[in-house]
């Protein structure tokens, strides 16, 4: 067993899980990583085993079919799948977090049509907030989905709340499995007459077909975004034009509700790339420390300088510390407790000493680790996304200090 990022106080269920998943990862997902990554191939064949294991459901509620485990559980179960291949976490990343939402604000109606499904794996889950011109100003969507009558309906049913349709127009854009998915959690704007712009955002439940082009009337998944890296895993755009959508699928029968239930959303998902980075960097230090035992100069193995066993020793410092600091934030978040500023913190720093590890792992692999040959190549294109992923780091710092000020403002 190896020394780092071990988490204490994990129940027997829970270590099994693990040793599960890690058996899974060295026999399934390693061996095959590089060929597909190379070739942009989706895992489908990886993919039914994760729905073997049970891992589509890890979260979901045992009444609905799923495991019932903690965000603690499926944050370690992450961070493994990403040691041996991040794309391959990244197909059950969105997925948790729709069934997230809907476990926790969904109707008992959408409960029970979705996450049973979503449980074994049968629909699996995407999620929408950005568009093309948007950054970080979730309040700036312009996407817009308009109330209208039912078919049948008379046009005063549209204003009645619980009655009516919705046309939705606008484009989406970086929507991981996009085009692999079958259900869409989409933030757009609805009129609420809300004062605060974020009081006007809905979340809608989409429900559509896998593939690319015009997937159902009014909704265009255009293709895969091409990638210099996170590859296997597609990243599309979704055109609404028109799109027609019935109210009965927004998200917890609660029109403006939508930026809260994808802020919790997002709070679970910056643990989610937390793990995701861990699982980065804890690869990034094996693969180092064991080329550093085997490469000789001078006539002794690389790791016996004092410049090499440095870079080994600030490397695990730097993986313990990313994996101390999700773990804690996985586990304020099943407490209960708010963790927006842990969750924060964990993102910040374990997307940032990823890069940091996988560049030191880089530089001991030498002239190999720029060769494809090498898996250290795969993971210097892989590690910068995760500094952007669910929100770049000085959003996490902009969110950290918020958090900070409040708790510690001045008092007279």
């Amino acid at each position: 067993m190896a020394r780092l990022a071990q988490t204490t106080g994990l129940s027997d269920v829970q270590s099994e899980i693990l040793a599960t998943v890690r058996k899974f990862v060295d026999n399934e997902i390693i061996p095959r990583a590089q060929e597909l990554e190379h070739g942009d191939t989706y895992p489908a064949e990886i993919v039914e085993g994760m729905k073997e294991m049970g891992l589509f459901g890890i979260t979901i509620p045992e009444e609905y079919g799923g495991l019932g485990e903690s965000l603690l559980t499926y944050a370690l179960v992450v961070e493994e799948i990403a040691r041996g291949w991040m794309s391959v976490s990244g197909v059950i990343n969105t997925h948790f977090i729709v069934a997230h939402m809907i476990a926790r604000h969904g109707t008992e109606a959408q409960k029970r049509h979705f996450l049973p499904r979503m449980a074994t794996g049968e629909v699996r889950g995407a999620f929408s907030m950005s568009e093309p011109d948007l950054g970080s100003d979730v309040a700036a969507i312009s996407t817009k989905a308009t109330r209208v009558a039912a078919e049948g309906d008379t046009p005063a049913d549209a204003g009645v709340a619980g009655e009516g349709d919705y046309v939705v127009d606008g484009t989406k854009m970086w929507l991981t499995n996009g085009g692999t998915s079958t259900l869409v959690a989409l933030l757009a704007r609805t009129d609420e007459g809300a004062g605060s712009p974020h009081r006007n955002l809905t979340t809608f439940l989409v429900e559509k077909p896998e593939g690319y082009g015009e997937v159902l009337p009014g909704l265009t998944i255009p293709g895969k975004i091409d990638k210099m890296g996170y590859k296997g895993v597609d990243t599309t755009e979704a055109v609404f034009d028109s799109f027609r959508i019935g109210a009965d699928m927004v998200l917890g029968d609660a029109p403006g509700q939508g930026f809260s239930y994808m802020m919790d959303g997002i709070e679970v998902g910056r643990v989610n790339v937390s793990a995701r980075a861990c699982g980065i960097a804890i690869r990034a230090f094996e693969l180092a420390i064991e080329y550093a035992q085997q490469r000789e100069t001078f006539g002794k193995p690389i790791a016996q300088h004092q410049a090499i066993s440095f870079k080994l020793a600030e490397m695990a410092t730097k993986v313990e510390a990313a994996h101390q600091m999700m773990v804690n934030a996985a586990r304020l978040k099943d407490s209960g407790t708010r963790n927006d500023v842990e969750a924060g913190m964990a993102k910040l720093i374990a997307s940032e000493y990823c890069t940091e590890v996988t560049q030191e792992a880089f530089r001991i692999h030498g002239g190999y680790g720029y060769s494809t040959e090498y898996e250290i190549e795969r993971l210097m294109r892989e590690a910068p996304f995760l500094l952007i992923g669910e929100g770049t780091s000085e959003i996490q710092k902009t969110i950290i200090s918020k958090g900070l000020l409040k708790e510690y403002r001045l008092r007279d």
